[in-house]
């Protein structure tokens, strides 16, 4: 098949430098074929300082380092591209800027959040087959070869099913995207990736440097993630199965989270369908609004 022209919305996260080198560079050692960066629109939230302060840096990497023509719309991107990648850290302005490329009919990915708020998410799932656009919406982290390479060494047989799990990483907060939002959506991506939806109630308790939320699956079983705000840096998870107990330090793995993640958009992008149904990551949009809700209100919170 041809190699797919990709464009980029918001050149206001690392990940837009991290993806176009895994992408563009043929030589990376975990390379990702089948599309290039061609065109990248810079966006940025005026509010949001993690965003506008990024953006002329990260512009700046893909125009001189990787020959990314820079161009003034996101309507633009989507003409001149096959697919698009919508990368805006915030994730208060995926639906706007999904709004104004949905009708060219070009396959999606957006970058988590996926949305801020579950009423933002539906709007977008509506769009998307209103204009028949393929789209896919997660974290690296459900892809990282040190959790994948663990829930698929099991056996069934010898270790039994999967009855729990408890995934960790760091949990930074951002004023603009409270909660897990920002940055414990890792967490909780790696405890969907494992435990896959379902979670009807989510209690959640939260301290200067730490979040912990307890969320409690439609057939009993319980999964948790613990944000971290103090201590290491590191992504983890003890998957709990009927005889037996894994664990996976996701942190420690060589493969870039990125280029899990980037295959399987890349299916999306050359098939039309997406490996995660947009279904799943609803709920884990509504996941953590009930996480924090939870927060703020000590009382267990239904999805």
């Amino acid at each position: 098949m041809k190699e797919l022209k990709l464009g980029m919305i918001s050149l206001d996260t690392s990940h837009v430098v991290a993806f176009t080198e895994l992408l563009n560079d043929k030589d990376h050692p975990y390379h990702v074929a089948g599309g290039k960066v061609t065109a990248g629109y810079p966006g940025g939230s005026p509010d949001m300082h993690a965003s506008f302060s990024r953006v002329e840096g990260y512009t700046r990497d893909l125009r001189d380092r990787f020959g990314v023509a820079i161009v003034n719309s996101p309507e633009e991107v989507a003409e001149r591209c096959d697919a698009i990648l919508l990368e805006s850290v915030d994730g208060r302005a995926h639906l706007e800027l999904f709004r104004k490329i949905a009708p060219y009919g070009k396959p999606v990915f957006i970058d988590k959040p996926f949305a801020t708020t579950t009423a933002d998410a539906q709007a977008m799932v509506q769009l998307a087959r209103q204009y028949r656009v393929p789209i896919m919406s997660c974290s690296s982290l459900r892809y990282a070869a040190g959790l994948t390479e663990v829930l698929a060494a099991a056996d069934e047989t010898a270790d039994g099913q999967i009855i729990g799990a408890d995934c960790y990483g760091p949990t930074p907060l951002e004023e603009r995207m409270p909660g897990l939002f920002t940055y414990g959506i890792h967490s909780v991506e790696m405890l969907y990736a494992v435990l896959g939806p379902g979670c009807v109630e989510v209690s959640t308790r939260s301290g200067a440097d730490y979040d912990l939320a307890v969320g409690v699956w439609r057939d009993g079983r319980i999964g948790t993630v613990r944000g971290n705000r103090k201590g290491n840096y590191r992504f983890g998870a003890v998957i709990h199965r009927e005889k037996s107990t894994q664990y996976a330090d996701v942190s420690a793995h060589p493969k870039p989270f990125y280029a899990g993640l980037l295959e399987q958009v890349m299916v999306m992008f050359k098939t039309g369908a997406a490996p995660l149904a947009i279904e799943e990551s609803l709920e884990l949009i509504r996941f953590i609004e009930a996480s924090n809700e939870s927060a703020l209100t000590g009382r267990p919170v239904k999805l």
